[in-house]
Parts: structure tokens; sequence; C-alpha cells
């Protein structure tokens, strides 16, 4: 869950990385992700949509393909920002 006052993205990096490591765990070749922590527990999607990018970028992986499901065109438009 997001905070204004404490910095959990250690935590949303976290969720992506063991995700992928658990796929690494079961021979996956491919994962699909949504914008974890942005519905409900209200991560700004700006914020989440780096934090995503960045930390699947960084992780050592078997995975080949990373998909980003997302909601709508905002959604979308900010994971695309990130991802270059």
């Amino acid at each position: 869950m997001w905070s204004a006052t404490e910095d959990r993205s250690e935590l949303l990096a976290s969720c992506y990385r063991e995700s992928l490591r658990v796929a690494d765990d079961l021979g996956a070749r491919t994962v699909a992700f949504p914008a974890v922590s942005t519905g409900v527990y209200r991560w700004p999607m700006e914020d989440a949509a780096r934090i995503a990018v960045e930390t699947v970028r960084a992780t050592d992986t078997g995975v080949e393909e990373v998909r980003f499901v997302l909601f709508d065109e905002p959604a979308y438009q900010a994971f695309a920002a990130h991802a270059g």
C-alpha cells in the first residue's frame, strides 16, 4: 500500500522481483503483470510504472517476455513513458 509518509518503493519492487523468481522456478518463459498496487492500494500510477519497468529490467531472469496488462489509456501511457 502506498504511503505519503513512508517510502515503500522497495516493497513494490520486491513484488516484481519475487514474481520473476517464482516464474524462473516454474520454468516460465512469459509473465504478465497488472499495474500492481495502483488500484485499491492507491499507488500513484507514474511512480508504480517507473518502479515496475526499472525493476523488471534490472532483474536477472530466464523469463523471455514480460507484458504489462493495463486497465486504461492513462496506465498504458505511464508505463510506455518508462519503457522507452
